[in-house]
């Protein structure tokens, strides 16, 4: 209570009522994948754009993962994580410029295509300011020709960079807000700075020819444990011991994500990844339970009689056939595994109607065919397996539709995608917003606002259709108080709520009885 020692009007902030319980996300990805270049710990992505921005182009019979991103985003997704996978042995490439260290912002090859190029700045005035140039090429010329010097612009060997960045009037002085080390870090996409532990920080003028990074390795190439990934520091090609290069990759990066809803590894669906990689994925799910694993059947199956889900489990969904898109790096059409598209529709789902709404008898858009027709015969077999089926209903006029929305659980009770996304949402929801009740008086007053506050948040959700019922006693229950705990709980610090919901299930099997009507019956 506050104290009031002296005479004159005091205004006090009381507290309203039960605090507003605010509804997590479900419509952020995390993908995991090889890409062209990058950084390997996770990171934000908004757009296709943007991902080529950080990670260029396609990898060609390499990896799954940009088609699966560009599908995402194609098909309603709005935001993602994505990690580069690297081999374990890879390392970045680097070059020390005076008392700078440069290093590729991520392991491997790529990193050696990395040009930079020191000038004095354009403001003369400042002997310790310097203009840093960093190109990119996918392939570099040959032979190279530097395309930033106006004396080559008639040069017929002149070739532009894949990526440029320019950094002018950047100071060496440690400490000044435009230092080279945090002006770089913090805008650029190809590469990371260190000073070196001098004292000196001095950077020579250098050309593009001398100012080439070099060392970067693939290693022994990427394995099925690369993709698993870890939690530690990425390694850095000079051995300084920081998190220059990002904390955490592969699925393990993705695990420290708490924003992930929608779990991918594309290259799951490889032959020589599909065991290992599906395992992980659904077992990450489960322990976290705060995400949902798409998934793809492995590739080259056709035999639908003998497709079977991976694992019995609540926490994924497998989905088949896989889909032809259009491939815009040679203009071929290419076959990829469809958990990408399908990831997007599921953001698409949640944002225009919510998570509640089963992702299905939706469009599959970018999408020029599927690898096998699927009949109704076929999913027949395949439905109740829990393998969702992708449809081509366009001799119906309806396009190519995801025709499935069922986990792979045995148990009729988490059968439903929907369903087990709801409750995710549901649980996550309350885990956040519930905070505030730790260390609390365990009492009756506590009791009811935690009561108060989770009735009103399922009220919402009733609302908008979330829940079964024509009134909320009929979708839920909430119980906090003496029945729900014992004095032995309360000695113990425990405070026990008990929340019943009747989840809204799809109409998966809509059916019209119909029968005649005569003439003599209506008149009767």
């Amino acid at each position: 209570m506050p104290e009031y020692l002296s005479p004159g009007v005091y205004v006090e902030e009381v507290s309203a009522g039960p605090r507003p319980i605010e509804g997590v996300g479900t419509s952020t990805a995390g993908f995991a994948g090889q890409t062209e270049r990058g950084p390997e710990a996770p990171r934000l992505i908004t757009s296709w754009l943007e991902f080529q921005r950080w990670y260029g182009d396609y990898v060609v019979e390499k990896s799954y993962l940009a088609y699966s991103v560009q599908g995402f985003f194609d098909n309603g997704g709005q935001r993602c994580f994505v990690t580069r996978v690297s081999g374990n042995d890879s390392a970045a490439a680097f070059r020390t410029l005076g008392d700078l260290h440069f290093i590729a912002f991520g392991r491997g090859v790529w990193g050696n295509n990395i040009r930079i190029k020191v000038e004095p700045a354009t403001t003369p005035t400042r002997p310790d300011w310097l203009k840093i140039t960093i190109l990119y090429y996918k392939t570099v010329p040959d032979p190279f020709v530097d395309p930033t010097n106006p004396a080559n612009a008639t040069n017929k060997d002149r070739r532009d960079p894949d990526w440029l960045e320019v950094y002018d009037n950047v100071s060496t002085v440690p400490g000044a807000s435009n230092n080279v080390e945090i002006t770089i870090n913090a805008a650029s996409r190809l590469v990371r700075v260190v000073w070196a532990a001098t004292g000196t920080n001095t950077v020579p003028v250098t050309d593009l020819a001398d100012g080439a990074l070099e060392n970067g390795s693939e290693g022994s190439g990427v394995q099925a444990d690369d993709y698993i990934g870890k939690k530690e520091v990425i390694p850095d090609p000079l051995g300084l011991g920081s998190d220059i290069l990002g904390r955490g990759y592969g699925l393990a990066g993705l695990a420290l994500v708490d924003e992930v809803a929608l779990l991918l590894v594309p290259d799951q669906a490889r032959t020589e990844f599909y065991d290992v990689l599906t395992g992980e994925a659904i077992t990450q799910c489960a322990l976290l339970k705060d995400r949902f694993a798409v998934l793809s059947v492995k590739q080259g199956e056709s035999n639908v009689g003998s497709l079977l889900p991976p694992q019995d489990t609540s926490y994924g969904a497998i989905y088949y056939p896989w889909i032809w898109i259009f491939d815009l790096s040679d203009n071929r059409r290419r076959l990829i595994p469809p958990a990408g598209h399908i990831a997007g529709i599921m953001a698409r789902t949640d944002i225009d109607r919510g998570v509640h709404k089963a992702p299905a008898n939706e469009v599959v858009r970018s999408v020029l065919d599927l690898e096998l027709p699927i009949t109704k015969g076929d999913q027949d077999i395949l439905n109740p397996r829990g393998i969702n089926c992708i449809r081509d209903f366009r001799s119906d006029r309806r396009g190519i539709r995801l025709w499935g929305a069922r986990t792979m659980a045995s148990d009729s009770m988490w059968k439903y995608v929907n369903v087990r996304r709801l409750f995710i949402f549901i649980e996550e929801s309350i885990e956040e917003g519930t905070q505030w009740v730790v260390f609390e008086p365990n009492d009756y007053l506590t009791w009811g606002y935690v009561t108060r506050s989770i009735s009103n948040f399922l009220t919402r959700l009733w609302k908008n259709g979330a829940l079964m019922g024509t009134t909320p006693e009929e979708a839920f229950f909430v119980r906090c108080d003496l029945t729900t705990m014992t004095q032995d709980d309360i000695d113990n610090g425990r405070l026990i709520c008990y929340i019943g919901i009747a989840p809204v299930k799809p109409a998966e099997f809509v059916i019209f009885r119909i029968s005649q009507k005569t003439a003599m019956e209506t008149q009767q």
